[in-house]
């Protein structure tokens, strides 16, 4: 006797389920960057591309008003702004590049330089803020990328939030970024995220363990040898641009001494702090990090330290 059509159908939605279920739990990451561009979209910017000398630029964009410039970590794409664009766009017209060799940008293979990361960043200005100087908002490497651009080209920059990152070297010894072990993984995640965050699970684990081999930040690792020339130390002062340095401090990575190097070398800069987010807050703290974004970017910026300016920063 043959199975009736509606078992048969039950089967292959079962079989489905499954499926979908082992990707998820093979494949953690790449479902994380899925369902934060869908709710990119969701909140209404539309993706475009931008034509580079190494091929494409994926940029998403929505909103009006003041332009804003989001520009994530390495090893991240455009989707980790998710949870802060829905009120950024209420407000502002909001840029999201994915940075060379991330998310849906070229190069899709081999090494990433910083000069492509740079070249990107600076044709998605010109082709999408023509005549506007914009905000540059940056996490980790966005961060960096934001502050070279300001030095570089502070005719294209009004200010710059550097969240969680910078332009000068840090050092910590027994931490890597791209773990070989669940060990390392384990560490690494515990650094890089705070109280409100729980336990990062095995099966995530053993994705970034997979991502640290041969993702982009893998890819952005093995171009180290040429990351001299773009490293500010002893040369912030060359960021004329006012700079807001936006900080979780619960991160362990770039902690809040790393912020305050900054913060005593930069010509015109204040320091806000999340009391207990991490290395990502637009990730971990939604709702801390725009309250407290949308707060500095609606009043005046950062004053040169010879002016008199009022510290943001949080006791």
């Amino acid at each position: 006797m043959l199975p009736s059509a509606g078992l048969v159908g039950r089967v292959l939605l079962i079989l489905a389920l499954l499926a979908v279920l082992t990707y998820v739990f093979r494949h953690p990451l790449a479902v994380d960057a899925r369902v934060s561009r869908y709710a990119l979209r969701k909140a209404g910017l539309e993706r475009s591309e931008v034509e580079v000398p190494f091929g494409k630029v994926s940029v998403w964009q929505g909103g009006s008003g003041p332009t804003v410039v989001l520009l994530h970590g390495a090893g991240d794409q455009a989707g980790a702004w998710a949870r802060a664009v829905p009120r950024l766009v209420e407000h502002y017209r909001v840029l999201v590049p994915d940075l060379a060799g991330h998310g849906a940008s070229d190069p899709r293979t081999g090494p990433i330089h910083m000069k492509q990361i740079l070249t990107g960043v600076g044709a998605t200005l010109d082709a999408r803020a023509v005549g506007e100087p914009a905000v540059l908002v940056g996490n980790s490497l966005g961060a960096w990328v934001a502050l070279l651009e300001a030095r570089n080209h502070p005719d294209r920059v009004t200010r710059v939030v550097a969240v969680n990152g910078g332009a000068v070297q840090e050092s910590k010894p027994g931490l890597t970024l791209l773990p070989r072990t669940r060990a390392e993984a384990s560490k690494l995640m515990d650094a890089l995220t705070g109280p409100k965050t729980p336990p990062v699970p095995n099966w995530v684990l053993a994705d970034i363990i997979r991502q640290a081999r041969v993702g982009p930040l893998a890819r952005f690792a093995q171009t180290a040898g040429e990351m001299a020339p773009y490293l500010l130390d002893g040369r912030l002062a060359e960021v004329t641009v006012p700079v807001d340095l936006l900080w979780g401090d619960a991160d362990k990575l770039f902690d809040l001494n790393y912020a305050r190097r900054m913060l005593d070398e930069l010509p015109a800069a204040r320091l806000t702090v999340l009391p207990g987010c991490g290395h990502v807050p637009e990730r971990e703290c939604p709702t801390e990090f725009d309250d407290a974004l949308i707060r500095l970017l609606d009043g005046p910026p950062p004053a040169p330290k010879s002016e008199p300016d009022v510290a943001a920063e949080a006791p």
